[in-house]
């Protein structure tokens, strides 16, 4: 069975709904047949690419038009539910253009780290907040992860270098009707948005599970059958 998340490294609800689908995960009796595979998705692709980046409280202000205090204070019940989750997560940050990220996460798909690289970018950006345009934190996430340095500065030092793939992602998450994130796909059969609730995560599992595998339905009642006793004898 596979598990497709559409996510983007700046998004909290993202970072919960991946603690959350992996508490759910880790109770499924059939975990170890289910393929998880991270797909790409930029809440603000025009996001400037460079520089220092904006503080999380004036992007929330400027985006949704509402006061800084009121950011601050909705930024800070985010925080609370992230806490509740068991993750770290401070609200003094800032947020950027995550492409280099994303572009990152498909070398690390090509290598076999992509999960680890996912939870590395989410600490360094939630945990630590280290700036997603900082080139240096963003090659150490990636080297926590488990890449290669040299192959993580090639990748970033080619803007070509995986941009194919994050796109196609987007794309696909459009033609699904994803407008959000995260957004989770089982066996592009069934489809959750947002940072759902362990159990509904859980049930989800479990629905897929069965109609991928369904039980057999036996037809008429009780008849005349051999078995390991013998076989039936008529009038007997």
């Amino acid at each position: 069975m596979r598990v497709e998340i559409w996510s983007d490294i700046v998004c909290p609800w993202c970072y919960i709904g991946k603690a959350r689908f992996e508490q759910a995960l880790s109770g499924f009796a059939h975990r170890d047949e289910v393929e998880v595979v991270h797909r790409s998705f930029e809440l603000d692709a025009h996001a400037e690419p460079s520089g220092s980046g904006v503080p999380i409280a004036e992007m929330l202000s400027a985006k949704y038009g509402m006061p800084l205090p009121r950011a601050r204070e909705a930024e800070n019940g985010v925080a609370e539910a992230a806490r509740g989750e068991g993750l770290e997560y401070t609200t003094d940050r800032v947020t950027g253009n995550t492409f280099d990220q994303h572009r990152l996460l498909h070398l690390a798909k090509a290598r076999g780290r992509q999960s680890e690289a996912v939870d590395a970018f989410y600490r360094a950006n939630f945990a630590e907040a280290v700036p997603v345009n900082d080139i240096e934190g963003t090659v150490a996430a990636a080297v926590q992860a488990g890449l290669d340095e040299a192959e993580v500065r090639a990748v970033l030092a080619d803007p070509d270098a995986y941009a194919e793939d994050v796109r196609a992602d987007e794309r696909e998450a459009a033609s699904l009707g994803a407008s959000g994130v995260p957004f989770f796909v089982i066996d592009r059969a069934y489809g959750l948005s947002g940072a759902q609730p362990a159990e509904t995560f859980t049930k989800a599992l479990e629905t897929a599970w069965a109609a991928s595998r369904p039980s057999l339905v036996t037809l008429g009642g009780a008849a005349d059958e051999c078995g390991d006793d013998g076989c039936a004898v008529p009038g007997a």
